[in-house]
């Protein structure tokens, strides 16, 4: 069989001020593509549904249409599970009218998914809390998941019951290892999918995305790789929004976002993974790069002239720029990089130290100069130097003759 394994679509996100629904829709678009052409028989949405517990209109139509497409109609399970950005409840409030369109939402990491059977469809042969078996229309053997939605503070003490002593680790390895010793044999395809911030053991500290809501707080949530089930063939992770296999002894993959959500992101290559299985075997990966969406790019220049000659010539990109000068920008600099782009999110004007030293702030003043050669003095000590421009100084005048 085939899934195709995506995550942290952020759907309503926005890049300051700048909106992301067309690359959004557009992206979502061609993920829909690779579901056809590659004939998945699965899809997972791993977490991260929505940037945030209330989206916009807008994003909650995109992605129920977007998963009653991946869909077919029912024909292929689609399971979706709430990140740490998701609303479990939310989350969870289409299920009933989901379920009818093939599509699974699950937000808490108790929930036990409902048994149904769809016509000419698949079939929910087994459910328990944290578990599902799958009998799909067109393949032999038995399709298990291991599903644990994103947990926080208040949601794992529900999770952990009684026992809560134990850490983030002990517990998910426990209850995964339970419902793999329990329904996870050689005869069926065996799959985890979770939200977590999950490394491998004594591998590197990975990053999390700038304005990500961080689960890596102390070390206290981390849940190491050893802990899922060696039965298990393909764990289908999110949280991470850079593709990565942070597997011990099978693969544990990050697929990545859809689109880079943060200037820490620039530069990167998006995926999907196609995931092909079948029992006993280990899995085989293929990463599908994503072409939708505007590039972005962190980029730095020391002449507005530079500037706007990169800014034309690329003119498909979300831009951070930084403007490194001997002086401040003028407002018709400014203005003449906002005509040249439509895609700059961040302004930053960096102005380069002077040669005078800060030790200057202790000259003697002389109080007897006229009122513009004190304020340019009194500017140079507080900004290193720096001479004001024409236009600040034409300012100070304007206010000063008011």
């Amino acid at each position: 069989m085939r899934i195709l394994h995506t995550a942290d679509w952020h759907l309503g996100k926005r890049l300051d001020n700048f909106s992301r629904l067309e690359e959004q829709q557009a992206v979502l678009a061609e993920i829909c593509r690779i579901s056809e052409e590659k004939k998945v028989d699965m899809v997972i949405v791993a977490g991260d549904l929505f940037d945030t517990f209330n989206p916009p209109v807008e994003a909650t139509e995109l992605l129920y249409k977007t998963l009653k497409k991946l869909s077919r109609n029912g024909k292929v399970p689609v399971i979706a599970i709430a990140g740490n950005h998701d609303s479990p409840d939310r989350v969870n409030v289409a299920d009933v009218l989901a379920r009818e369109n093939g599509i699974i939402f699950i937000g808490h990491p108790t929930d036990k998914v409902a048994e149904f059977e769809l016509e000419e469809g698949f079939k929910i042969a087994r459910s328990e809390i944290g578990f599902v078996e799958f009998k799909l229309p067109e393949v032999e053997f038995p399709v298990r998941l291991i599903h644990t939605a994103f947990a926080n503070e208040i949601r794992l003490k529900e999770y952990f019951g009684e026992n809560k002593q134990l850490s983030l680790q002990e517990s998910l390895a426990r209850k995964w290892q339970q419902s793999a010793g329990e329904f996870c044999d050689e005869k069926g395809i065996n799959i985890l999918t979770t939200h977590l911030y999950m490394l491998k053991r004594g591998g590197e500290i990975l990053e999390e995305p700038e304005g990500e809501k961080s689960l890596n707080i102390g070390n206290a949530d981390v849940v190491y790789s050893d802990a899922v089930p060696a039965s298990v063939q393909y764990a289908a992770l999110g949280h991470l929004h850079r593709y990565q296999d942070v597997g011990s002894n099978q693969p544990v993959i990050y697929s990545s976002s859809p689109l880079s959500y943060s200037f820490s992101e620039a530069g990167q290559q998006k995926y999907v993974a196609i995931v092909d299985l079948e029992p006993g075997a280990t899995a085989r990966i293929e990463r599908i790069p994503l072409q939708s969406g505007r590039r972005l790019e962190r980029k730095a220049f020391d002449e507005v002239e530079k500037a706007v000659s990169w800014l034309l010539e690329n003119p498909d990109t979300l831009v951070e720029l930084t403007i490194e000068s001997g002086t401040f920008l003028t407002a018709e600099e400014r203005k003449t990089l906002f005509q040249a782009h439509d895609g700059i999110i961040f302004l930053i004007p960096k102005v380069r130290s002077a040669t005078i030293s800060d030790r200057q702030s202790n000259v003697e003043i002389n109080l007897n100069q006229d009122m513009e050669t004190l304020f340019k003095e009194y500017f140079q000590s507080r900004n290193k130097g720096q001479v004001p421009n024409e236009e600040l100084m034409s300012l100070f005048n304007e206010i000063r003759n008011a």
